[in-house]
């Protein structure tokens, strides 16, 4: 289960990402930046944090080993998830952005065939074989679609075809981008890399697309607001370090377990929950009707089945002695 909650967790800090861009968005702040000053937070945040557990020098030696299949899977998990995150931000609600954003419970199941057994552990693909796609998992995690989508029935009534296609479309890039990105950056460090130092790596790995960003940024918009450098520091801080770490932490306990990190990545749906109490509290948005309560109800028994599930799935004895 220390996965599991270790995932909730990551959701509740994940979720403040949602509020505070659609907050500085309603306040005139520009999303390039939104998006490229959270990253540029990072970078000291997390070199401290690795600093102080003596553990800098392995990552920019894996940087310098392998730097180019660094910046492709790094542009991938953090540039393809969250500069579309926060451009959709000005076309939409912060719940709208984050139910749309569960698609990506379904798209982490889906993606299990793109990797093989033992791959990263110095096995070649010929001959390997590819994971299996968790069907009940899935199944699940449909569940929790359709509560997030019981959740959204009223809401979604007053918002036109336009704001959707400006919401839905770059969350569905993000959503595929970052379970991607993550599980391939698990197979190049192979645990040779803990949960903070993987995410400072990859911050590093992505900056160039960043100060592209901010320059973009500048030129469209001029410099970023003082409202924008301090809400963008608490994103950092909240989902840029914190929810990060919790959430690979809670991958890494269950890496080579494709149901079980099916239920870690299925917590991400308690995200919608965070962010439509969030919402009431600080941008004044309606109270959830009946509906809405009924689906979170669905979203929580989903996620209570995919970690039952999860837990249930046991290591053969013959592969525990092995292992011994």
């Amino acid at each position: 289960m220390k996965p599991i909650w270790l995932g909730i967790a990551a959701a509740f800090f994940f979720g403040v990402t949602f509020i505070l861009n659609r907050s500085m968005d309603l306040s005139g702040g520009s999303w390039h930046w939104s998006a490229a000053l959270r990253f540029f937070y990072m970078v000291p945040l997390l070199w401290i944090i690795v600093w102080m557990r003596g553990n800098v020098r392995p990552v920019f030696q894996e940087l310098k080993a392998r730097f180019g299949t660094w910046f492709i899977w790094s542009s991938v998990g953090f540039v393809l998830f969250y500069a579309p995150i926060t451009y959709a931000a000005g076309f939409g609600e912060a719940w709208l952005v984050a139910a749309t954003w569960q698609i990506t419970i379904v798209a982490g199941s889906l993606l299990v065939p793109f990797f093989y057994e033992g791959e990263g552990k110095g096995k070649s693909k010929a001959g390997a074989t590819r994971q299996k796609i968790p069907f009940k998992g899935l199944g699940f995690s449909v569940i929790i679609l359709a509560g997030v989508a019981l959740v959204q029935v009223q809401e979604a009534n007053g918002v036109n075809g336009s704001a959707w296609l400006n919401v839905v479309l770059p969350v569905l890039i993000a959503a595929i981008a970052y379970p991607l990105g993550n599980r391939k950056m698990m197979v190049v460090t192979n645990k040779r890399l803990g949960a903070f130092q993987r995410a400072f790596g990859m911050t590093i790995a992505s900056m160039p697309w960043w100060i592209v960003l901010a320059v973009v940024g500048w030129v469209e918009s001029g410099p970023p607001t003082n409202d924008q450098l301090w809400q963008t520091f608490l994103v950092a801080i909240s989902s840029g370090v914190i929810a990060t770490v919790l959430f690979f932490q809670a991958t890494d306990l269950c890496a080579n377990n494709p149901v079980k990190l099916a239920g870690v990545e299925a917590t991400q749906s308690a995200e919608i929950v965070f962010v439509l109490a969030g919402e009431m509290w600080l941008l004044s948005i309606a109270s959830p009707t009946f509906l809405s309560m009924c689906g979170v109800f669905i979203i929580m028994l989903g996620m209570f089945l995919h970690s039952y599930y999860g837990k249930t799935e046991v290591v053969p004895k013959k592969s525990m002695k092995l292992a011994k």
